[in-house]
């Protein structure tokens, strides 16, 4: 099989099995061989995959922060990290956990079904997995970050170094490809809890935004909000989404590819939000981006700067994000883009996460609007739309 590198995010999965497992062992190179457990009717339980193997025996050949190149025989190889919760890893990322006292290993993404992805429903016969060291304590920068940001606040008094525009996450998409005055991205508009709405939404006023794209939520949540009545937002047009934080997911794409049909059967300006603005604005935007011929930096740059407009509230006070922190998330982006793209049998060639050209990329997202039903005039229609 070909290999799918991604030491955060990888399209993985796996499967279970009705008959007796053979027992586990140690390569002479330290690898693991073992297979994968299912129940006793032959399913996949909520999407994961177990292996059969303690994670105590697991840890005195391996630890966690390291990344593992596990290769499921017959489906895939990948390299991931391990760790000991799936929340060690961003939203569509991929991870081998081992917890101290555990009698299995477990194949997880965060948010995200591994037998949907991989299309597996159920196991007849054991699979055999193969797992063994990628890189020594590859991941643990990733831990770090991962486990001791702090996130946010609602005031923007804790902001004192960012603009009206970052605090509200509100800006113009002006990445190669996408016209002037053409795209928008922010928090929401409308939701009260984040503190950000009027921000937003005197912004997007500003701006003329004429169509907004919601994919966050329904219409009737939606129109809830304290003051929506009253909103620049109301009297314009909107399509409201409500998709799930699943990229993987039948109803994200298919909630992906309605938001696209709406925007290319209405006028721009376009303003696209979630809650955040972040993991589902996040992502479509680098859809939007790369179809339109963003090349890798623009769409990681435009990604990361989310998260600075965020992160890191300390003690009431934004401390700015080092370098270092900001690369963690800038390669984020692009491997979400991957694993997403892999698991609808599109493959990028893997020559290093940014150094694949914009054409790459576009030809790669536009097969993937295909492969989520779009048709090629549906697609041109949104692209002149966004020129």
């Amino acid at each position: 099989m070909r290999y799918f590198t991604a030491f955060v995010f990888c399209a993985l999965l796996f499967i279970a099995c009705t008959e007796a497992n053979p027992p586990f062992s140690v390569n002479e190179d330290g690898g693991l061989h073992t297979t994968i457990l299912g129940d006793s009717s032959g399913q996949l339980p909520y999407g994961k995959l177990y292996l059969d193997y303690p994670a105590d025996s697991f840890l005195t050949e391996f630890e966690v922060g390291d990344i593992v190149t596990v290769a499921i025989v017959g489906y895939d190889t990948l390299d991931i990290p391990v760790a000991v919760s799936v929340n060690d890893v961003p939203i569509a990322g991929f991870v081998l956990t081992a917890i101290t006292g555990s009698d299995k290993l477990q194949l997880e993404a965060h948010y995200g079904n591994l037998a949907e992805i991989l299309k597996i429903t159920d196991v007849k016969t054991p699979i055999e997995v193969i797992v063994s060291l990628k890189e020594k304590g590859g991941y643990l920068t990733g831990l770090e970050i991962m486990r001791n940001f702090q996130y946010l606040s609602t005031n923007i008094e804790s902001y004192p170094e960012l603009s009206i525009e970052e605090f509200a996450n509100f800006r113009e998409v002006r990445t190669t490809g996408i016209g002037k005055g053409k795209l928008y991205r922010s928090s929401s508009p409308i939701y009260i809890s984040l503190g950000r709405y009027l921000y937003a939404d005197s912004l997007a006023k500003e701006a003329g935004i004429a169509t907004f794209i919601n994919l966050a939520d329904t219409k009737n949540n939606a129109e809830s909000n304290k003051g929506f009545e009253s909103s620049y937002y109301s009297s314009q047009n909107a399509i409201f989404l409500s998709l799930p934080v699943e990229f993987f997911s039948m109803p994200f794409k298919e909630g992906l590819v309605n938001g696209f049909r709406y925007m290319s059967e209405h006028d721009s300006p376009y303003l696209v939000h979630c809650t955040y603005g972040m993991d589902r604005t996040g992502f479509t935007i680098a859809v939007l981006e790369a179809l339109m011929g963003a090349t890798a930096e623009e769409i990681q740059a435009d990604y990361a700067k989310t998260f600075s407009n965020y992160y890191n509230v300390v003690d009431g006070m934004q401390v700015p994000l080092n370098g270092q922190q900001v690369d963690f998330f800038k390669s984020v982006v692009l491997r979400n883009l991957r694993t997403v793209y892999h698991a609808e049998g599109i493959n990028i060639p893997d020559t290093g996460y940014a150094d694949n050209s914009n054409a790459e990329w576009a030809a790669a997202t536009e097969l993937y609007l295909q492969k989520l039903g779009m048709t090629l005039e549906e697609i041109s229609s949104l692209k002149n739309k966004l020129k």
